[in-house]
């Protein structure tokens, strides 16, 4: 494999996080600068991440500011006790995905869960009423939905990547 190579590879996933960060309400350029220290050897600068990536030094600033309180990215010291913070990617991206899910999963589940449990009790007991029945089989079915989704957000939350497989591995057997 040549250089030239491994940089195609590197740039094509660093794309991936590019569109990634999108669907989770991210910027693009927070996903380049995930994937920029990602494939760091060692935690970079913002001027050397201004470098890296040509954007602006406030944007990186911004974005690192970003990352850093979502957990995709930590502040390290300079070595050498020197003043400039230093960022390094978090690459235990299931952990980033469990701390996700518990901030902001289980809390959107939980709020949507309450206002269809407040729904279903507030229809009308009248089942004489095709429409009423229609509407509470339809909020009856989206609450056991939600209650299942809340159930696999916990799990997600709760369990290592490897013992949810394990998990699912002995249920297919």
């Amino acid at each position: 494999m040549t250089e030239g190579d491994r940089d195609l590879a590197r740039e094509r996933v660093i794309e991936s996080m590019e569109r990634s960060a999108e669907v989770y309400g991210l910027t693009r350029s927070a996903g380049r600068l995930y994937g920029v220290l990602y494939f760091a050897d060692g935690p970079l600068s913002i001027p050397e991440l201004v470098e890296e990536t040509g954007y602006a030094k406030s944007t990186v600033s911004n974005v690192t500011r970003t990352l850093t309180r979502v957990g995709l990215v930590r502040r390290r010291s300079s070595e050498g006790g020197g003043r400039r913070v230093r960022f390094a990617a978090e690459r235990d991206v299931w952990f980033v995905l469990q701390d996700v899910l518990r901030q902001y999963g289980q809390r959107e589940v939980e709020t949507t869960l309450r206002a269809i449990r407040r729904a279903e009790s507030e229809l009308p007991d009248d089942d004489s009423l095709d429409a009423v029945v229609h509407d509470r089989e339809r909020v009856e079915d989206l609450r056991e939905t939600y209650e299942d989704v809340a159930e696999v957000v916990r799990l997600a939350s709760e369990y290592s990547a490897s013992e949810l497989r394990e998990a699912l591995e002995e249920y297919e057997r």
